[in-house]
């Protein structure tokens, strides 16, 4: 994906701009007759969301979408403005006329008709409710059973509470995930586990803790942290359990390597550990398979890659 930016300032009223986006590394604009420019090369990128810092003279700055560019997408910390590539297009399941479904007092979303006592097929997704209002998970869900392309399943829309502590390879979590919320739910066989970020770790040390539970993973955009790869990530809390946990994953084994599908994005800060991490699985005998996407970080590229790769792994363990 090939671009140019530009911020008008003719008055010079800020001393500096730049890109504030998921891409690695910081990017300043280059003053041009009065506009700040700037040009980005990448290949693997077809979707960029972003902001703009302005700098001013007295060194103060602000964040604003850029007024230059009308499309945005919403996210967890506000709107950002969006740019793609020729050619990206929009998930056909977004257009589906189909029913909603509906979501109980539990987080549990059942497909139109569903006998409430019935056991069907589970998705447990951390992050749940930001997953269904961003990137429209149980949309996706609808459209894929009205569709005839998986059977009738259910959406458990798990809620992150204290996301840092539950979602950074924590044992007290893992064990309430698997021993008892998944246990209070009405399911058909064994669950298909997913998450984003430290929603993905945390589904895939519940995984490790608690082999048996889980038919299957979609991790997407892990926080796999390796000190090689994120040591500017050292400041986070939890940086050395995480660390702990994924080194341990090189050296020990486990007796229920199930299907793994992992999508990362071609461009992103976490594409080096989501590879190391994937053929660490494969060598463990995972049937682990790494998709690398033209989005970065953000809900919308993670929708984007629902179908085929969260298609297809819920196709292979449901049919």
């Amino acid at each position: 994906m090939g671009m140019t930016l530009r911020f008008a300032d003719p008055e010079e009223r800020h001393a500096a701009v730049r890109l504030c986006s998921d891409l690695p590394g910081e990017r300043d604009f280059a003053r041009e007759d009065g506009t700040w420019v700037l040009h980005v090369e990448r290949p693997g990128l077809t979707r960029l969301e972003y902001q703009l810092e302005l700098v001013g003279h007295d060194g103060s700055s602000e964040v604003i979408c850029d007024p230059g560019n009308e499309r945005t997408a919403p996210g967890v910390f506000g709107a950002k403005s969006v740019l793609t590539a020729e050619g990206y297009r929009e998930p056909a399941w977004l257009a589906a006329d189909v029913e909603p479904g509906s979501v109980d007092d539990r987080g549990l979303w059942s497909p139109p008709g569903a006998d409430p006592a019935e056991p069907l097929p589970l998705l447990a997704a951390h992050d749940g409710p930001e997953y269904d209002e961003l990137s429209s998970l149980t949309r996706y869900a609808a459209a894929m059973i009205a569709g005839g392309e998986l059977p009738p399943f259910r959406v458990a829309l798990l809620e992150p509470g204290d996301r840092d502590e539950r979602y950074s390879a924590s044992a007290h979590y893992a064990r309430r995930l698997c021993q008892v919320v998944l246990g209070s739910l009405p399911i058909a066989g064994r669950p298909v586990g997913m998450g984003a970020s430290l929603g993905a770790l945390a589904m895939l040390h519940a995984q490790r803790r608690f082999p048996g539970t889980f038919a299957a993973l979609f991790l997407q955009s892990g926080s796999f942290f390796m000190p090689r790869y994120d040591s500017h990530e050292s400041g986070f809390v939890r940086y050395r359990r995480i660390v702990r946990f994924v080194r341990e994953m090189g050296h020990r084994s486990t007796a229920d390597p199930i299907p793994v599908t992992l999508t990362c994005g071609a461009e992103e800060e976490n594409i080096h550990n989501n590879r190391v991490m994937a053929e660490a699985l494969a060598a463990q005998g995972y049937d682990a398979r790494l998709h690398e996407v033209g989005d970065l970080h953000n809900y919308v590229g993670w929708r984007d890659a629902f179908d085929p790769y969260l298609t297809e792994v819920l196709r292979r363990v449901w049919t």
